[in-house]
């Protein structure tokens, strides 16, 4: 146990240390940090790699095996509707207990709280139930996808414009480092015991349907609800006079996460004790292992977002300000590029998905393409985002042609690597999006004057898009590959059986001279 957290503490330290890098390296030439707020990042940093480390092992030992379970057991039942409602009800109360969703809450105070968390939440329940019938009913993911989206994008047009960035924005933010294992793992218990050819392409869509279904639902929310606005709250960035102030703004964070994240995870754990008691799956050791595993993701969550929150996030807002009001605002797009590049490979739930399609894959689609392919599409992403910020471009005339060439793309590449594609969209745009890249995107948006509603929000959803089309742009190369190396095979078949023809000619006609002699 102890050799696999440590081997999971050296991934979480790789992949936050070029953001670290990025942050030194700037802070040191044109955009100079207080100390404050230096100390603060320091500080939030190592919580966060530690809190990624025992978050990811935590996953392992508790949420992809229960997961799983779950999702085999539920499908040996005939009673379809049941199954059906329980994935309703499983669906709205891991979204219910979501981190991000709290957050994102909490920054639109025009709508109250618990409507905004309760429309989202039943979005999600009844898109898993309908992602559940995909996979039961053999239904093509990319079928669903279009008709989805054209449904999204038709109620868009039709909703109050306000409500548009935090509508796509939901879709994002819902999937989210309790969602996504869970739901992750549950896919691949239902698709596993079909036990079809199919069913492991059908194993990963999920996510993808179950981002869908909070966007239509705050958007249904703005034309009948009809608040004044969907306006968001910027946070403030914390300040402190001396080290004892920086470490005291952490102390005051941790009750705080201690308890939102137990309100999170508890939900789960609920499902848990409730499935074991009706099924006994999980014995003994496997018990003990499993209730391990949740501690370890319960205290690495509460490092992570603390981390997160009180250190990252104010140096996002800093920096995108004073990069934005200095002389070197050229460099915003390119910085912004940079970051996204690095910090999609921090994410928690990234690292489960990267490893899940390795697993499933067999190992034909690693961890490391996949790490590429999403960092690169959410370097793409941003630099896009920040684009809008510098220009005031509409969102739609992103959106609308990169979801229009994905799902086009999914009627050429193979099945896997579509569901792989749209999940991964949910799953790039999470925590470190949030709390690092949105803030340093409102910041510059700020500086320069815009509209923070509609220039700078709407970046979690242009997260959430580009490895759509990075992903199935991978699936169309190993489509690619996978032919010539099957056009090669059939070359070297059809050489061996000339050899073979040829030898045997030469058999032949050295059979009637012997004879001939004879």
């Amino acid at each position: 146990m102890f050799k696999s957290l440590r081997h999971k503490l050296l991934e979480a330290l790789q992949s936050v240390a070029p953001i670290i890098a990025i942050v030194l390296v700037l802070c040191f030439s044109i955009t100079p940090l207080p100390v404050d707020i230096m100390l603060m990042f320091i500080v939030g940093a190592v919580l966060l790699v530690f809190g990624a480390a025992l978050f990811s092992g935590g996953v392992d030992m508790a949420m992809t095996p229960m997961g799983e379970a779950i999702g085999s057991d539920m499908t040996k039942t005939r009673r379809v509707g049941l199954v059906l409602f329980i994935c309703f009800l499983i669906g709205a109360i891991i979204t219910i207990a979501e981190p991000d969703l709290q957050v994102l809450a909490e920054q639109v105070p025009t709508i109250p709280n618990l409507v905004l968390i309760l429309t989202i939440a039943l979005g999600v329940g009844l898109f898993l139930v309908v992602a559940v019938l995909r996979i039961l009913f053999h239904i093509p993911l990319r079928w669903m996808l279009l008709g989805f989206y054209l449904l999204t994008f038709l109620v868009a047009f039709l909703a109050p414009r306000d409500f548009i960035p935090l509508a796509f924005d939901s879709g994002g933010v819902t999937t989210g480092p309790i969602t996504v294992p869970f739901i992750l793992a549950l896919g691949v218990g239902i698709s596993t015991i079909r036990g079809d050819r199919g069913s492991q392409d059908d194993s990963f869509g999920l996510v993808a349907l179950c981002s869908i279904g909070p966007i239509l639902m705050v958007l249904l929310l703005g034309m009948f609800y009809r608040p004044t606005s969907a306006d968001y709250q910027a946070s403030g960035i914390l300040s402190a006079a001396n080290t004892r102030e920086v470490g005291a703004a952490f102390v005051h964070a941790f009750p705080e996460y201690l308890l939102e994240v137990a309100w999170s995870i508890l939900p789960i754990i609920g499902v848990f004790v409730l499935f074991n008691i009706l099924t006994r799956r999980f014995r003994n050791a496997r018990l003990v292992r499993m209730t391990a595993g949740f501690f370890y993701a319960y205290i690495g969550l509460v490092l992570f977002l603390t981390g997160a929150n009180t250190g990252f996030m104010p140096v996002g807002s800093y920096l995108g300000k004073a990069l934005a009001a200095s002389r070197f605002s050229f460099l915003l797009i390119p910085l912004a590029m940079a970051i996204g590049y690095f910090v999609v490979v921090a994410e928690p739930s990234v690292q489960v998905l990267n490893k899940q399609v390795e697993e499933i894959t067999n190992g034909a689609v690693t961890q490391k393409a996949m790490s590429l392919s999403l960092s690169i599409g959410v370097a793409i992403s941003a630099g896009l985002a920040m684009t809008r910020v510098v220009t005031g471009i509409n969102i739609f005339w992103f959106l609308i042609p990169g979801y229009a060439i994905a799902i086009g793309l999914s009627f050429f590449v193979p099945k896997l690597f579509t569901g792989i594609a749209f999940d991964s969209g949910g799953v790039a745009s999470g925590m470190m999006t949030a709390t690092f890249l949105l803030p340093f995107t409102m910041g510059a948006c700020e500086a320069l004057g815009g509209n923070l509603l509609t220039d700078a929000f709407g970046v979690v959803a242009m997260v959430a898009m580009t490895p759509l089309l990075t992903i199935q742009v991978l699936g169309l190369y190993s489509r690619f590959k996978s032919d010539r190396l099957t056009a090669a095979r059939a070359t070297v078949d059809a050489l061996e059986d000339d050899i073979i023809d040829y030898e045997a000619q030469v058999l032949s006609s050295h059979s009637k001279e012997v004879s001939a002699r004879g």
